[in-house]
Parts: C-alpha cells; sequence; structure tokens
C-alpha cells in the first residue's frame, strides 16, 4: 500500500441519524481527527475528509445511508480509507459502499467513554464481518502511543493489521470434561427439538446490520422469528388501563425501588412518563403471550421514540425474573408467572438467542439466569485490592434488570433518559452491578455461520468515588457493570469482539462460572454454533486426538 500515489488516506465519519446527538458529539468528532490526521502526518501520510462540514446542519457526519452512497460515488475505489468514530453512529449508513470499496479500510475510534465511540466502532467491526468485507480496526487515546503508531504503520505499509488472538482457543479444538460436554450437548438438543419463538418488533435497530441473524441460520438452532410491529405495541399501549399501570408502579415502589421524578416532561423524568412506560411493559407481555413467544426484543430507535416514552423500564423488568405480575386482559390468568421473558435490547437477534439459552440452561441447572445485554463501552486500570488490573465499564441504556444489581429493587433508580436521544422521556433501570463471578458471551455472524465468543470474568467492587467517576465520563442515567475480563487483554477484547454488545450472567463462584461457560459453550456446538473460549476458562485444554463431532455423539451417547 506504500505505492499509493500520493500518500493521501481518505477520512470519514459515520454518524447518529438524530441531529441532537450529531450537533452535541460534533465538537469531540473535530478533535479526534485532528489528533489522528497528526499521527498519519508523522508517518508522511495526508488525510483528505472526504465530505464536508455542514453549516445548516451544524456536524460534519454522514447522517444517512442516501448520504453515504452519494459521498462514496466519487471516491477513488482503491484509496486507502478510515471511518474515524468518536460517537454512536449507524453502521448502515456506510456499510453498502464499504461492501464495494477495493481498497484498505481502517476502523479507528479514541479510548473515551464520553460519547460511545468505541461501541459505534465496535458495531460497524461486527456489521463488515458479517457482511464479509475485509477491514483492519485501532482505537486509541491520545493517537500517540507505541501500540497505535506502530500498528497504524504496518496498516500504512502492507493494508493490513495481524492481532493478537493468542487467548482464543476453538471449542473443535479443545477438549473439556465428558460429562460436562454430555450435560450441554443434551441440553442443546432439548432446545432444538423443542423449539422457540424470537418476538421482534422489527428489525434493524439503528443500523445494526450485525443484530439481525438470517432466518436459516436461526432456524437450526430451533428458534424461528415471529414478525411484529411496534406500532401493534403502541396500539396494545393504548388498550391498559391506568389502574394496571398504576398497579405496576405501585408494585416497584413497595419493592423500594427509586424514582427521580421532576415536573418538566423536556429534561426530567415524570410520574406520567413512568406510568406510561408501566403501559408499554404490560403490553409487551401481552403480546407475546398472545404470540407464545420465548424472547422479545423492541426496537424503540427509530419508530415508537417519535411516539412514546422509553422502552428501557419495561426491558429491565421483563429481564427480571422477580417482576411486575401482568395478567391477561381476556382472562385474568398471569402471564409468564414466576419467570423472565428474556428481552433483546434494540432487537440485537443475536444477544436473544444467547439470553434465552443462557436463562433456560441456568434454569434447568437450578440457577438464576438473568442476564444483561451491556455495551462494551470503555475501561481504566485500577487497583481493586490485588493489585492493578484493566476493569471494564459495561453500560447499556437501561435494559438491566434489578437482580443484577446491589440490593436489588432497592438499589435501583430510575433516571430520565438523556433528552438528545429519547426527545419524550422515560426512565432508565439503573443500578451498580453487584460483585460476583460472570460468565461473558458473543453470538454473532461470520463467514455466513453463528459464532460465539465466550469467556469467565468478575464484575468487581470499586469505591463509590470511583464509580460516580466512571459514570460522568459517560452516560450517568445508564446503569453500569465493573467488569474484569479473566486472560483477555484490553487490546486483545478490542481487536476480537464483533459487537458493540456484550451478554452477562452471573455465577454462584468461580469455579462454578468455569464449569457453565464449559457446558454452555457445549451447549451451543450442539446447535451448530462455531465456539470460540476467549481467555483463562479453566477446565479446558488443547485436543490431543479427534473429538467426537456434533452429528456422531447422539449416536455415542446412547
Amino acid at each position: 500500500m506504500a505505492s499509493f500515489p500520493t500518500k493521501e488516506v481518505l477520512l470519514l465519519a459515520s454518524g447518529d441519524l438524530r441531529l441532537a446527538a450529531n450537533q452535541n458529539c460534533w465538537a469531540a468528532q473535530q478533535a479526534m481527527e485532528k489528533r489522528l490526521t497528526a499521527a498519519l502526518a508523522r508517518q508522511g501520510w495526508a488525510v483528505k475528509r472526504a465530505h464536508a462540514y455542514d453549516p445548516d446542519k451544524q456536524h460534519g457526519f454522514i447522517d444517512s445511508q442516501r448520504m453515504g452512497m452519494d459521498v462514496f460515488r466519487n471516491l477513488p475505489p482503491r484509496q486507502p480509507l478510515i471511518v474515524a468514530e468518536s460517537v454512536w453512529q449507524y453502521s448502515h449508513h456506510v456499510l453498502a459502499c464499504l461492501t464495494t470499496h477495493q481498497g484498505p479500510i481502517l476502523t479507528v475510534a479514541n479510548w473515551s467513554g464520553t460519547w460511545p465511540g468505541l461501541v459505534g466502532m465496535l458495531n460497524l467491526n461486527g456489521c463488515l464481518t458479517k457482511a464479509g468485507v475485509k477491514y483492519s480496526t485501532l482505537w486509541s487515546e491520545d493517537f500517540t502511543d507505541e501500540f497505535f503508531e506502530s500498528s497504524l504503520k504496518n496498516w500504512l505499509s502492507y493494508g493490513r493489521i495481524e492481532q493478537d488472538e493468542r487467548h482464543v482457543l476453538s471449542f473443535d479444538a479443545a477438549t473439556v470434561p465428558a460429562a460436562e460436554e454430555e450435560t450441554g450437548r443434551a441440553f442443546g438438543q432439548r432446545f432444538r427439538q423443542n423449539k422457540a419463538i424470537m418476538g421482534v418488533f422489527d428489525e434493524g435497530c439503528m443500523g445494526m446490520y450485525n443484530a439481525i441473524v438470517p432466518d436459516e441460520l436461526l432456524h437450526a438452532t430451533g428458534v424461528f422469528k415471529e414478525r411484529l410491529s411496534q406500532a401493534s405495541l403502541y396500539a396494545a399501549m393504548r388498550t391498559v388501563s391506568d389502574a394496571d399501570a398504576q398497579g405496576v408502579l405501585d408494585w416497584l415502589l413497595a419493592r423500594g425501588m427509586k424514582f427521580n421524578w421532576g415536573s418538566n416532561e423536556a429534561t426530567q423524568l415524570t410520574q406520567a412518563q413512568t406510568l406510561e412506560q408501566c403501559k408499554m411493559y404490560i403490553a409487551a407481555v401481552r403480546i407475546a403471550a398472545e404470540f407464545g413467544c420465548d424472547t422479545i426484543g423492541i426496537q424503540y430507535q427509530q419508530g415508537l421514540k417519535d411516539l412514546t416514552v422509553a422502552s428501557d423500564l419495561a426491558e429491565g423488568l421483563l429481564n427480571n425474573a422477580d417482576r411486575p405480575p401482568v395478567f391477561s386482559a381476556e382472562t385474568g390468568e398471569e402471564l409468564y408467572a414466576g419467570q423472565a421473558l428474556p428481552h433483546f435490547n434494540e432487537v440485537d437477534e443475536c444477544a436473544g438467542l444467547d439470553a434465552l439459552l443462557t436463562y433456560r440452561l441456568w434454569n434447568e441447572l437450578g440457577l438464576p439466569g438473568e442476564t444483561t445485554l451491556h455495551d462494551l463501552r470503555w475501561g481504566q486500570a485500577f487497583d481493586t485490592g490485588d493489585g492493578e488490573e484493566f476493569v471494564w465499564v459495561f453500560l447499556i441504556s437501561g435494559a438491566a434488570p434489578p437482580a443484577h444489581f446491589v440490593d436489588g429493587y432497592k438499589g435501583t433508580s430510575s433516571e430520565r433518559q438523556p433528552p438528545m436521544y429519547f426527545r419524550l422521556g422515560g426512565g432508565s433501570v439503573k443500578g451498580v452491578s453487584r460483585p460476583g463471578s460472570i460468565v461473558w458471551s458473543r453470538v454473532y455472524v461470520m463467514d455466513g455461520k453463528l459464532h460465539c465468543d465466550l469467556g469467565v470474568g468478575e464484575a468487581v467492587a470499586l469505591p463509590a468515588t470511583e464509580t460516580k467517576r466512571r459514570w460522568k465520563l459517560t452516560t450517568p442515567e445508564w446503569p453500569i457493570m465493573h467488569a474484569v475480563l479473566r486472560g483477555v487483554s484490553r487490546n486483545q477484547m478490542m481487536a476480537r469482539h464483533k459487537a458493540n454488545h456484550i451478554q452477562v450472567v452471573y455465577a454462584p463462584y468461580e469455579a462454578k462460572a468455569h464449569q457453565l461457560c464449559r457446558i454452555k459453550a457445549a451447549a451451543l456446538a450442539e446447535l451448530g454454533v462455531e465456539v470460540h473460549f476467549c481467555g483463562d476458562v479453566q477446565g479446558v485444554t488443547k485436543a490431543t486426538e479427534t473429538k467426537i463431532l456434533p452429528a456422531e455423539w447422539a449416536t455415542a451417547a446412547r
């Protein structure tokens, strides 16, 4: 690539679809691009911005798929190209043309939690991976560190960056204890045979192409989509009585949940907004029951955001086994009594499959199976008491179950969602994740197949001052988990992860987390998912002999 005649890199910035978000985040993008341009100049390369600042919109982002296509129409198809992100972005704004770009592609994000640039870049990476587009990826706090500069030099010289994946071991190349593999595979067989319905309230949230699982891949696992409409959900909300909504709110208040209400609808959470969210919760459960859904996902962005309050309170409650009872309007029967109805935030179907399988597997093993789909938002090193280690900030807009928080419902609050994302308001489900062992995972699509990366870690307790600092540097209205991942460095995680989302579930203690990780891996493998252990998973070794393939296992086990 160094022979490219002009030594010039094209720079693009995919942005949000929402004008307020693009305007608020533009200053951070400008600062990031300035540092990135200086880093390229040190390597002897110039930067040409592929699209201009728009004085009417007051930002310089590509803010629609149409604009992305128009921008690419006049770009040299073989010129090196960088997609630079310091904000959350809609990947479909640029994905179409990246699939046909013939030159080297690099995705770059600034290492900052202030705006979700890292999250946006990881989503774009997941979309490119699913689409089969070759790309490299990098991140940096100030674009002067040795890792960034040496990696950038390699990309400029060779058009690619080789990342460290020594922490990854594929299930097919590993051995796990035979009894655990049998347990996992037997569960996987039952899961597939019994089948399940995934209720999808409109696909493709916020341009997340990577979050849509092709039907034929999903069917092989025994899960089938019921395509539902957010318009139907909104209509069903109109039929929920005020008394039923008040009943949900009273239940939450009796459990100790706090609501930070004010009177200004535009900037504060109001009781009326919360009651509207309670109606959404009831309507979602009733529709799920009507269609026999085992898991559901609500898009909210785009669509419902223009009609009603945020969906996050409903989503967090759905993910909790202990939740306000919902009764059928026709029969009076309690729906999904004593159970969670796993919800996959932002209609991320990869997370939906993961959440449903995990919830059922954990329950079969006699354990609570609530999961949280978090954003892999940011992180920094911190001394947790055993020396300094890298502590991730896992953060999501509010669809977290209170079972995951310190003090449960008593440690849960609801805060007004940021107006630039949620014009009509509504509250989050906010708390600090309780300390404990976790199993983390991510299902994704690559090479036309379902894959899953998984490993173990720990949700750690940080001092209140540090938690407050991290919240202030990210989004203080949202639930947070301080996570340490075993045997996976920051750079390894960023290079390998194929999504903005990461799934977490608790285990009773560390040794159990390792065992559950192994069993879950076997269950996924039985469903035809290509599984990869990431980091230190105890009891997993490289295989020394040929493994029994999934199709042969059932015969061998009889």
